[in-house]
């Protein structure tokens, strides 16, 4: 297991440094309360401090959740920030809450380990094991859900993961010293709501207005729906459905996501979706320092200081808007993503707008479809081939697309699958994978930003690049207007 420098974690305590937020938390002896780095109460000294890499780690250690900078809000690490990627893979999938209803073992098996080797490896990297983390996560929902919605008590407790309203008040007590009433009675009384709001925290900087118009530019008709400086969309997890629309915080670091009630049977998954959809857990300061290497990039980091990468709420979903891109423009592929949702997606019941009138059809849904009614969509059979191909590959699972696969691994898979290229399995592993060092090379727009390069030139100039290359394409396509690019 990595260890933490005492004196460095100090430092950035005492500097409130938000760079380090999430990183790492403090325990304080004297009160035993532990916090984020950035909190606003009174530095202790340093004799009185322990620092851990986790929130499970601290309550671990017998520390509770400090009240004033809620460590359940801290921005997460992203995944390219190196932890071994069997670890990565259970942490992403713990996140989503699959514990919630799974157990270790069947976890351990997904993965393809044991239920020993899998908790070996998380004690050994992280210092908890996967319950230990999966508790610390549901009761973090809990407390976040407790402060800032008006849910009745017992509907937190289902909503934060818990199948027993008894055992979420026996560990809630347990862990923070006080029943989950107490804090709903400084909140306020629970009053009925058609919608939740949950904060999600990142570290700033964060372009906003540049995420927001990438968005927009690709915004499936129907299913996304961009306006007024929010993002809306239609949301089907297993047999759950909603929507969700996601505003940025006026006075705080942080985007305001309100949830449809019908989602919060699996709202942990929509929260971890939500933050990989925005890339909420990235680390903008590490990007800059290794972009502002090359002069190239010096007017683009002035102009978009925080820009990210945007992800995917659906891997299936963002893969589909992939392959209808190929070859074609933004706004072709966006009237045929429309019309897949439209002929084959299922209608929202209780949509809050009527831009959001369907839910993405499931790859099931699509690789049941015959060629001439992919065709009929408005494509070459040669697209459609490739459609109903990828459809049916993630159908039956020869194709993973999960947050936990490999990414290198992925685009193997997919660029073998005909019909699809190293363009296409790039940009897929850019968005729905989240790899940071994805890089359509082949990109045209890419090259015309670098002055019209071939694509050796362009592929031996981003090696400068990694393993930020993802977030050096957002760049490059930030300089023609984030128009271009898939």
């Amino acid at each position: 297991m990595r260890t933490l420098d005492p004196r460095t974690c100090y430092q950035s305590l005492c500097a409130r440094a938000r760079r380090f937020d999430g990183l790492f938390f403090v325990g304080v002896s004297t009160t035993g309360v532990y916090c984020r780095p950035i909190c606003p109460a009174r530095t202790p000294r340093m004799d009185r401090c322990r620092f851990y890499r986790t929130a499970a780690e601290a309550e671990l250690a017998g520390f509770r959740a400090c009240l004033r900078c809620r460590p359940e809000l801290a921005p997460g690490q992203a995944p390219v920030d190196s932890v071994p990627r069997l670890v990565a893979a259970a942490v992403a999938r713990i996140d989503e809450g699959v514990l919630n209803t799974a157990s270790v073992e069947a976890l351990a098996e997904e993965l393809g380990v044991t239920a020993r080797h899998l908790r070996r490896a998380l004690e050994a990297e992280l210092g908890i094991s996967p319950v230990d983390l999966a508790q610390s996560r549901r009761l973090a929902l809990a407390k976040q859900l407790l402060h800032d919605t008006s849910l009745p008590l017992t509907e937190v407790a289902f909503a934060s993961g818990f199948q027993s309203v008894r055992r979420f008040n026996s560990l809630f007590r347990g862990r923070f010293g006080r029943p989950p009433s107490a804090l709903r009675r400084a909140g306020g009384t629970a009053t009925p709501s058609r919608s939740l709001v949950l904060r999600l925290d990142y570290r700033p900087p964060l372009d906003w207005e540049a995420l927001l118009a990438f968005l927009h530019a690709r915004a499936i008709p129907g299913v996304e729906h961009v306006s007024d400086g929010a993002y809306w969309r239609t949301v089907r997890w297993g047999d759950a459905s909603g929507w969700v629309v996601v505003r940025h915080a006026k006075a705080r670091p942080a985007l305001i996501a309100e949830v449809s009630l019908s989602l919060s049977s699996v709202l942990m998954g929509v929260a971890s979706r939500l933050r990989a959809l925005f890339d909420l857990d990235a680390q903008p300061v590490l990007v800059h320092e290794a972009l502002k290497r090359d002069a190239f990039f010096e007017a683009s980091l002035r102009a978009h200081p925080g820009l990210r990468v945007p992800g995917a709420f659906d891997a299936f979903e963002l893969t589909m808007r992939a392959v209808l891109g190929q070859q074609v423009s933004v706004q072709a592929a966006t009237t045929l993503s429309g019309r897949l949702a439209a002929r084959l997606g299922t209608p929202l019941m209780d949509a809050p707008r009527p831009e959001l009138s369907r839910l993405f059809p499931t790859a099931e849904a699509v690789a049941a479809c015959s060629l001439d009614d992919v065709a009929a969509l408005g494509m070459p059979a040669s697209r459609a081939n490739t459609v109903l191909g990828v459809a049916r590959a993630l159908a039956q699972g020869t194709v993973r697309l999960e947050r936990d696969t490999d990414a290198e691994e992925a685009i193997a898979a997919l660029d073998a699958l005909p019909g699809i290229g190293p363009w296409t399995a790039h940009y897929v592993a850019m968005r729905a994978l989240r790899w940071p060092d994805a890089f359509p090379e082949g990109d045209l727009a890419l090259r015309k930003a670098l002055g019209g390069v071939t694509t050796k030139e362009l592929s031996q100039r981003a090696e400068s690049w990694r393993p930020w290359r993802a977030y050096a394409a957002m760049h490059l396509w930030a300089r023609l207007s984030l128009g271009a690019g898939g």
